[in-house]
């Protein structure tokens, strides 16, 4: 059975101090008020990593997951982090492919398959992001761009790697815009991804895998979209930074 998930992406925010405050809010709350079984993820920046982990020792729900990781295992890459390094501090989960890092840093998915073989060989668990612009959609380019990041970057993975692995569809045209997937635009996307898991590794591996839907999920909205067949929990990024916002779509998964 496919694990639920929350994760929130707090990218280029909070200072240290808000950050551990905004940490153990979530942290209170979802001891206190989540019942499911769901694992909630909060991806900071990485000065706050070491804290967070800290933090989070002994809680069976709530993981910390980094932002970005270096392909290299070390060397002379000024600015970068490793993914040993965020092991070594007990951090869980890395996201990987985020649009903005596509984007804004020329992340291709030759260079993110390299990414996601060093983030697995030590022990992280990638939350591997992919998604459509919204030129690519309207010109009816979406399914292939999918296709393309989902192969290109993770299906030269052996079937126990790949299983390890966390999806996150993100519409680029709906991050940060306030305009959401409608969910059944978001089923569709899903359903299509686990069609493509299920073509390369088989039903079985594409029935367990998690994918999360990213893109302006807030509380309002979340039910309808965590309702759908293929959607297994969300990449949460404006909401996650308000504690109650985020765990009320995290209890989502309550009722």
């Amino acid at each position: 059975m496919r694990k639920k998930i929350v994760a929130g992406n707090w990218k280029m925010n909070k200072d240290y101090s808000e950050g551990l405050s905004l940490f153990s809010e979530v942290l209170n709350m979802v001891k206190d008020e989540v019942r499911g079984e769901q694992l909630v993820v909060v991806c900071a920046p990485f000065i706050h990593l070491n804290s967070l982990s800290g933090l989070a020792k002994g809680s069976s729900q709530v993981f910390v997951g980094a932002q970005n990781a270096h392909q290299e295992a070390s060397g002379a890459y000024t600015g970068e982090i490793s993914a040993g390094m965020l092991s070594s501090i007990g951090v869980e989960y890395v996201i990987l492919g985020h649009s903005e890092r596509r984007q804004y840093f020329g992340e291709t998915n030759e260079l993110l398959a390299k990414k996601t073989d060093a983030a697995l060989k030590n022990n992280l668990k990638p939350i591997f992001c992919i998604g459509e612009t919204l030129e690519e959609r309207e010109g009816g380019k979406h399914f292939d761009i999918i296709k393309s990041q989902l192969a290109e970057a993770t299906f030269h993975l052996s079937a126990e790697d790949f299983s390890k692995l966390v999806i996150a569809y993100e519409p680029v045209w709906a991050i940060g815009t306030g305009v959401t997937a409608s969910s059944d635009q978001a089923q569709e996307i899903h359903a299509f991804i686990r069609a493509e898991i299920a073509s390369k590794y088989g039903k079985e591996i594409a029935d367990d895998i998690t994918i999360l839907y990213g893109g302006s999920c807030n509380p309002k909205n979340a039910a309808e979209l965590f309702a759908q067949h293929d959607i297994d929990g969300g990449l949460i990024g404006g909401a996650s930074l308000k504690s109650r916002d985020f765990v009320d779509i995290v209890k989502t998964f309550n009722n």
